[in-house]
C-alpha cells in the first residue's frame, strides 16, 4: 500500500506514544484547540459538541467514547466532530482522577460508603482484567467442554460499571458544563477576530486589484496620447 509505514514501530514505542504524545501533552492540546477553533459552525453549536465529549469521558463505555459522543451531540444538537475532539479530555493524565472521582461518587450515592485508596485502585485495574478473563474464557466455553462462569463480570457490573455510571453523572455534568461555559467566548472571540481578518484581507485585495486596474488604464490612456 502506498500509505503503509515502511519502518513498523516496535510495541513499547506505541504505548509511549500514547501516554506521552511527539511533542507532549501541550502540543497535543493546543491542536486539539486550534481544530474546535476552525471548526464551520456557530459557537453554541461548537460549545455543546465540546459538552457531549467532556461528559462522555465521565462514562464507562471505554471503547465505546466516540459513539457515545456523537450520539449524546445529536441529540444536544451540537457540533459532532467537537463532541469527538471533546473526548480527547480523557486521557492518560485524566483517566485514573476521573475514574476514582466517579467511583466515589457513585459508591457514595448508592450508599456503600466512600472506597480504600487500594480497593480503588483494585477495582479499576483488576477487576477490568477479571471482567476481560471471563468475557474471553466464556467465549471459548462456546467451542470446548468448558462451564461458563461469569462471577467475575458480575462482580466487576456491581463493584465498578454501575457505580462509575451513576457517579460520574454529576462530576461529568459539572466539568461538561465548566468547559461548555469557558470554550463560547473563547470559540466566539476567535471566530469574529478570524471573520475580522478574512474580512480586512478581502478588503486588501479589492483594493489592489482596483490600483492594478488603475495603472493599467492610466497606461492605455497615456499610449493612446503617443
Amino acid at each position: 500500500m502506498v500509505f503503509r509505514r515502511r519502518d513498523r514501530r516496535p510495541w513499547w514505542k506505541v504505548i509511549a506514544g500514547f501516554l506521552w504524545p511527539k511533542g507532549g501533552w501541550g502540543r497535543a492540546f493546543t491542536y486539539v484547540r486550534h481544530r474546535l477553533n476552525r471548526l464551520p459552525d456557530p459557537p453554541d453549536r461548537i460549545a455543546r459538541g465540546i459538552f457531549a465529549g467532556v461528559f462522555t469521558t465521565f462514562t464507562p463505555f471505554y471503547g465505546l467514547h466516540f459513539i457515545v459522543a456523537a450520539t449524546l451531540a445529536w441529540i444536544l444538537r451540537g457540533n459532532i466532530p467537537a463532541a469527538l475532539l471533546g473526548t480527547f479530555f480523557g486521557n492518560p493524565l485524566t483517566y485514573v482522577p476521573i475514574g476514582v472521582v466517579s467511583l466515589q461518587t457513585g459508591h457514595a450515592m448508592l450508599g456503600r460508603g466512600a472506597m480504600a485508596e487500594d480497593e480503588i485502585s483494585r477495582s479499576l485495574g483488576g477487576k477490568f482484567l477479571d471482567a476481560g478473563d471471563d468475557l474471553k474464557n466464556n467465549f471459548l466455553a462456546i467451542f470446548m467442554d468448558h462451564k461458563a462462569d461469569w462471577s467475575s463480570l458480575k462482580l466487576f457490573y456491581d463493584d465498578v460499571f454501575f457505580p462509575y455510571m451513576i457517579g460520574g453523572i454529576v462530576p461529568g455534568i459539572v466539568t461538561a458544563l465548566a468547559a461548555y461555559y469557558i470554550s463560547l467566548p473563547v470559540i466566539t472571540a476567535y471566530q469574529h477576530r478570524r471573520k475580522g481578518a478574512l474580512k480586512a484581507k478581502w478588503v486588501a485585495m479589492k483594493e489592489k486589484k482596483a490600483t492594478k486596474e488603475k495603472q493599467a488604464h492610466a497606461a492605455d490612456e497615456a499610449g493612446k496620447s503617443d
